[in-house]
């Protein structure tokens, strides 16, 4: 989608935009803004009700892990759009809603407005995925978006962890330390053949978040297998969780399972040989 103001940069003037308009090259969404005839639906439509993508649907476009439950299209209109008898749309935490002057928000300015919309822990895993995913650190981001978020954001920030590798992983790290267990986050693995990471460690037990689009393969699964024989072997113990475990109803079932565990103290470590091992762990 781009403004008039930007087609004329690009050569355009009033009589070549009619023509275009009229060939269909071109759509008139609203006054001053055009598509072209290849353009994201959920942009256009965004822009012909008087807004831009904004908030959740701006960040699952940039490419973040937006979690199920967010079917709406999220829109940020600016002030003058959002006066007496005009529809509401998203806006950020803290700030003005500002200028729209992009179809598509920026992932710092829709993640200040998707703090109003989202849970905790889906906030926080589609943080989690920018900071994995750009390389930014957690400091960096929270300087950028402090003007749009104040403490609350401020607040959520402080549960991001960008060395996350899945949505999942970031969802079940969020509950199992809102319930209290000390959770390490890709901790390193002697694995006896080679050493790796696991995906979250509460003591001595493991916890794999497979995702399908990761663990759906042969080969993945197979490495899956040997690498839960040769952590049993080195004295750790694997609980592996699939996409459904995690966002549906068995979740309540695996912190039941998890409690047991460690319940009766079977994830306290105490083998020499894992104690080194947790000594040499980045982050815990």
């Amino acid at each position: 989608m781009l403004t008039r103001r930007e087609l004329m940069a690009l050569g355009y003037d009033d009589a070549t935009l009619r023509r275009a308009v009229a060939a269909g090259d071109l759509i008139l969404l609203r006054r001053g803004w055009y598509a072209f005839r290849m353009h994201a639906p959920d942009v256009a439509a965004a822009v012909r009700s008087g807004g831009v993508l904004g908030c959740v649907s701006a960040l699952r476009l940039h490419g973040l892990w937006i979690p199920p439950g967010y079917p709406d299209l999220h829109i940020r209109r600016s002030k003058t759009m959002r006066g007496p008898g005009r529809l509401a749309g998203c806006t950020p935490v803290r700030g003005r809603p500002g200028p729209t002057s992009s179809a598509v928000d920026p992932v710092v300015f829709a993640l200040a407005c998707a703090a109003r919309c989202m849970s905790v822990e889906d906030w926080v895993a589609a943080a989690d995925s920018y900071l994995n995913l750009s390389g930014v650190d957690r400091e960096e981001l929270r300087a950028s978006i402090a003007p749009y978020g104040g403490a609350t954001v401020d607040a959520l920030l402080d549960k991001t962890d960008g060395r996350a590798q899945s949505g999942t992983e970031s969802i079940v790290r969020v509950r199992l330390r809102a319930l209290g267990f000390h959770v390490v986050v890709q901790p390193a693995v002697d694995y006896r053949i080679y050493r790796g990471h696991a995906d979250l460690r509460i003591g001595k037990l493991l916890i794999e978040c497979d995702g399908a689009r990761f663990h759906s393969g042969e080969k993945d699964r197979s490495n899956d297998y040997v690498r839960d024989r040769k952590s049993l072997i080195g004295g750790w113990e694997s609980m592996r969780l699939a996409y459904r475990h995690v966002m549906g109803p068995e979740w309540e079932e695996v912190v039941e399972d998890v409690r047991a565990f460690t319940g009766e103290g079977r994830h306290r470590i105490r083998s020499r040989r894992a104690r080194a091992a947790i000594g040499r762990e980045i982050g815990d």
